[in-house]
């Protein structure tokens, strides 16, 4: 099976203006690009668009497949025939780029209605206070009893192999980021974007995709904020320990807590909060 994908540019230079001390003077800047993408279903000639999300180009087979296996479409990589960029005719080469169609191997087209994002989002409002917990609960998700246990120098040296790997952000200050580790903080993946539940999506895309589902001795951090859908997505891959930079909302530690997951949050320099889970912090 072939996954691999041409990827359009994930930032873009534009004219700016900058004004210091009263002075202004032109110059180029480079900013994140930010895009439409339509998620479409294939099977058996047919065609269902599940979703349109605004995100940053690059990894968009990765950000499809974790998107659908958060949602709980999908679940291994044996239910995917494959995903390919849009070839329908009508769309120019730009467009193309913005559609992807993911060919599924089962026997019929799922029922969308349960999905928690089935509708136009844009590249920060995730599930827009839609989904809730109770609709994990008719999920039947279940809890997270196992996964590793860590050491407190092995988190607090997470963000700055985060990092070290942005290199976009560097580029321009605009986007948010996703990394996996394994229980002793060795990088695994780091996926950019401007939304970061598609940065998240996009990481667990390429576990999905290279069989390394399900996740329950890794550790995901995030770049800002987690917030519930972050933890509904790390949930559905069975990461045990999630870590963010900056605080988590309160419905997500209301689902870190009723699910087994270990939250941490304002992880910066030695210190950081624990918020459920304590018990796998070492």
């Amino acid at each position: 099976m072939e996954w691999e994908e041409t990827r359009p540019g994930r930032q873009a230079e534009v004219r700016v203006l900058t004004v210091e001390d009263g002075t202004a003077l032109p110059r180029f800047d480079h900013v994140a690009t930010e895009e439409p993408l339509e998620i479409r279903l294939v099977l058996r000639g047919r065609t269902q668009a599940v979703a349109v999300t605004m995100r940053t180009p690059g990894a968009d087979f990765e950000l499809a497949a974790g998107f659908l296996s958060g949602e709980g479409v999908i679940r291994t990589r044996d239910e995917l025939r494959g995903i390919s960029y849009c070839v329908d005719a009508g769309l120019d080469t730009q467009q193309r780029y913005n559609v992807v169609n993911v060919a599924l191997a089962r026997d019929a087209l799922p029922d969308l209605a349960p999905l928690e994002r089935h509708f136009v989002t844009t590249s920060a409002c995730g599930v827009c206070g839609k989904a809730s917990l109770e609709a994990l609960r008719l999920r039947g998700v279940p809890s997270l009893s196992e996964g590793p246990s860590v050491s407190p120098e092995t988190i607090t040296a997470l963000p700055d192999r985060l990092r070290g790997e942005q290199g976009v952000f560097q580029a321009t200050g605009g986007l948010h980021a996703a990394a996996l580790f394994d229980q002793t903080g060795a990088l695994l993946c780091v996926r950019e974007d401007v939304g970061r539940h598609n940065a998240v999506d996009k990481v667990v895309g390429w576990a999905l995709l290279n069989g390394k589902l399900p996740l329950r001795d890794r550790i995901l951090l995030v770049s800002g904020r987690s917030s519930y859908e972050i933890l509904q997505k790390s949930l559905a891959a069975e990461i045990t320990i999630v870590c963010g930079i900056s605080a988590p909302s309160s419905l997500a530690v209301a689902l870190a807590r009723e699910f087994g997951i270990t939250l941490i949050g304002f992880l910066r320099g030695s210190r950081f909060n624990v918020y459920a889970g304590e018990e796998r912090v070492a």
